[in-house]
């Protein structure tokens, strides 16, 4: 019987309890609100701080995630803030209603920024980590909060580090064109051409020149093929070439121009790119030699070679 006497006043203590608690943080609400502070950053701190050795042992990229739990940590504790002030701010609001035109008017462009965080959080066009474009803007996100990505910017021509971090505020994601580049990491699109004088038929030399082309492409033939199904399948469709696409075409001043395309590493594209010239040039200049020795071509002048 006692036991069962105890059993119904538990409920009837955790009561009082919780409303001496309620009460204890209302009449410190200085001291509440330091306290909060201080247990949620070392909460937070102790779980980044875990997943940081745990990506380190396993290899993962954990910064995404990281990234997440920072700013989800940070909009907890403000809520949590907001309630235990809720008084006092609703005083406070009440008391400069009368200039929040001014204010809003004031703070519009950290609103923006602020809509344009609640639209990445919403369509997450990229995560921490990818390669994208914003703007006029090329790099790698390193990280995100409610005002501004960061980049490591990348140079948007050799696609290399430049060392340069920029920060780009949030309201230009809503209102710039954002191109997430992040499959250009390991693989690219790369595309050059060369300009040459009307001298000799350039279609004669197509089929030699497209042999040389995919010989110097052959070493990572097979990881190009797996690359090009894993893009090909997130983006739902088909627009590489494995093998070099070579097009051979005129400009305004009846000049030559042979266009060559390659999906190649991006760290081997100007090397490729240097090779393919150098064979070009070489059967150009071999087959111009061999037209003049059967005198079907006067001996060209430095201007035109």
């Amino acid at each position: 019987m006692l036991e069962e006497l105890e059993f119904m006043a538990m409920p009837d203590v955790i009561d009082q309890a919780w409303r001496v608690f309620l009460d204890y943080t209302q009449s410190y609400k200085l001291l509440t609100s330091l306290l909060l502070i201080m247990v949620f950053l070392g909460c937070k701190r102790i779980i980044i701080r875990l997943l940081r050795r745990q990506s380190k042992k396993s290899g993962d990229d954990r910064r995404h995630s990281i990234n997440i739990i920072d700013q989800l940590g940070n909009a907890i504790l403000l809520v949590l803030l907001l309630m235990l002030w809720s008084t006092e701010v609703q005083s406070l609001a009440l008391s400069i209603a009368a200039f929040m035109v001014a204010i809003v008017f004031a703070t519009r462009e950290m609103i923006q920024c602020f809509m344009g965080f609640i639209y990445y959080m919403t369509t997450r066009p990229f995560r921490v980590g990818d390669w994208v474009q914003l703007g006029d803007n090329v790099g790698e996100v390193v990280e995100m909060d409610w005002a501004k990505t960061t980049l490591l910017e990348v140079d948007a021509e050799h696609y290399g580090y430049t060392g340069k971090h920029v920060y780009v505020p949030n309201n230009q994601l809503m209102i710039q064109v954002v191109k997430n580049l992040n499959f250009l990491r390991r693989y690219r699109l790369h595309e050059f051409s060369l300009t040459l004088e009307p001298l000799v038929n350039p279609y004669r030399l197509l089929d030699d020149f497209r042999a040389k082309a995919i010989e110097h492409c052959s070493h990572f033939r097979d990881v190009a093929e797996r690359y090009k199904s894993w893009i090909e399948r997130n983006l739902d469709a088909e627009f590489i070439s494995i093998d070099p696409v070579i097009d051979i075409e005129t400009n305004n001043f009846a000049k030559f121009v042979v266009k060559v395309g390659l999906f190649c590493p991006s760290d081997e594209s100007l090397l490729l790119e240097e090779k393919i010239r150098a064979d070009w040039l070489s059967l150009w200049f071999d087959t111009i030699k061999a037209e003049q020795k059967k005198g079907g071509l006067p001996p060209v002048s430095s201007d035109q070679a």
